[in-house]
């Protein structure tokens, strides 16, 4: 399992993540504070406060989602 921290500041960034995530065949969780959502949920994403950094955990490996990751990752 890896985990990342991203931003996510637009409902388009949010729909790009969505789309990279649903291609993976493992899962992916995206939360904050209490609050996990499978991060191939777009409306459970969109309900989260996206003003927050999220965590992001995979349980597996996708070249192209870690690509996406990169993206939209903070330091």
């Amino acid at each position: 399992m890896t985990q990342s921290k991203i931003k996510l500041n637009a409902a388009e960034d949010v729909q790009e993540f969505v789309n990279a995530a649903s291609k993976c065949d493992f899962d992916i969780d995206i939360y904050y504070n209490r609050f996990l959502i499978d991060a191939k949920s777009i409306l459970g994403i969109l309900s989260m406060d996206l003003t927050k950094v999220l965590t992001v955990d995979c349980h597996g490996e996708n070249k192209e989602f870690e690509r996406t990751l990169q993206k939209f990752a903070v330091a």
